[in-house]
């Protein structure tokens, strides 16, 4: 029998899970089940391709010898764009890396083709442990099944609060994968995505408009991007189906956002979506930001996070659902929770539920996997209790 204080702080969670305004962040690990790798799988997925390729080995090894060991993919991406930032302001538009000269061109084309490796992975899926399963344009292995139930609770499950909704949900996402989008669309969801059009489409929305007020229920920020994203050279973003000949992509996919990337200009989709979540964050009605499947390893979305519930007149509540790993939430969380304003700060572990500064509390004596995405999903469904 659980004391009247626990039961309490777990009623209050169901409550807030509850919430008619949700804004949610989806990371990596809501795709893992779904046979799409996370960031050190893909890391040695898209090493294993770069070995067929030459010239691409060997740029990528001297990159690799300038990073800390504990490098990934994105962090490649990252120090890749930055060197093209600066070859593109040089007079004869090359740098040196490691004695050795690169042409802008070049970097730009192992860029192009690191982005291509990473969004046929994802598109087609890949498994590394137990066994090695690698799908391809002729054997998907990507299974949405997780996504389609997560969306169908969400909005049609009476404990999501859904009958005094009014304000569309968000789900801002660092995936690069279509999950979402497609588990909205297999459930009947109308959404919004900052895009105009059909199966090519535009994108529409800027830096700085209001979003719009029409029938969507869903709201869709990717904030790093997407395999479907392709950028001419113009600057126009296009949404376009991978086997389109239309219009020109120039093998350009438009997936995570260099340092260099964060300028608000109206041609930047990320300062785009980085917009929208601080709107999200500083509605003046009272809201939650839901996580899962985010390690809180996103140094800028953090910051977004803390500046907004760090303001005293915030009206936002987090729920963070994460893996401890040994013992231990995220250190940004473990900070948030005992700051000033920690009270607004619930994280639901293996261990337990956290409530500010408090020690967990269980919600079950066995293990406790609400903090996976199919867990959470029953707890949305069925309850906290």
């Amino acid at each position: 029998m659980k004391n009247s204080v626990i039961e309490d702080d777990l009623e209050q969670f169901q409550e807030l899970l509850n919430c008619p305004e949700q804004n949610w962040l989806l990371g990596a690990g809501i795709s893992y089940s779904a046979k799409i790798p996370l960031m050190y799988p893909l890391t040695s997925r898209i090493m294993e391709l770069i070995q067929e390729d030459a010239e691409a080995l060997n740029l990528i090894t001297k990159i690799k010898s300038e990073l800390p060991p504990n490098l990934h993919i994105e962090h490649i991406l990252s120090h890749l764009g930055d060197y093209c930032a600066i070859a593109s302001r040089t007079l004869k538009k090359e740098i040196e890396i490691c004695k050795e000269k690169f042409t802008l061109d070049c970097i730009e084309k192992i860029h192009n083709k690191i982005l291509k490796y990473i969004a046929d992975t994802i598109r087609y899926g890949y498994v590394e442990k137990p066994e090695k399963i690698i799908g391809d344009k002729d054997n998907f292995i990507v299974d949405i099944k997780e996504h389609f139930n997560f969306i169908n609770t969400i909005f049609y499950s009476l404990r999501a609060g859904i009958n005094e909704r009014r304000k569309p949900i968000r789900l801002f996402t660092t995936n690069y994968d279509t999950l979402l989008e497609d588990a909205l669309a297999l459930n009947r969801i109308p959404y919004w995505d900052g895009f105009s059009g059909g199966a090519v489409a535009y994108r529409s929305y800027q830096y700085g408009q209001i979003e719009p007020m029409n029938d969507a229920k869903a709201h869709i920020i990717k904030m790093h991007g997407s395999i479907d994203w392709f950028q001419n050279d113009d600057g126009s973003l296009w949404r376009v189906r991978d086997r389109d000949t239309y219009p020109i992509k120039n093998n350009r996919v438009l997936i995570y956002p260099q340092s260099t990337k964060y300028i608000a200009t109206q041609k930047d989709p990320f300062s785009a979506q980085f917009d929208l979540l601080r709107k999200s964050l500083n509605s003046l009605s009272y809201h939650v930001l839901i996580v899962c499947g985010y390690s809180f390893g996103d140094e800028h979305i953090n910051q977004e996070i803390y500046l907004s519930l760090s303001n005293p007149n915030n009206k936002t509540v987090l729920l963070a659902f994460c893996e401890e790993v040994d013992n231990k939430i995220p250190e940004a969380l473990d900070i948030w929770r005992c700051s000033d304003w920690g009270e607004r700060v619930y994280v639901a572990t293996q261990n337990g539920l956290y409530v500010g500064s408090k020690s967990p509390i269980k919600r079950k004596e066995e293990y406790d996997d609400w903090w996976t995405f199919s867990g959470m999903t029953k707890v949305l469904k069925e309850g906290v209790l």
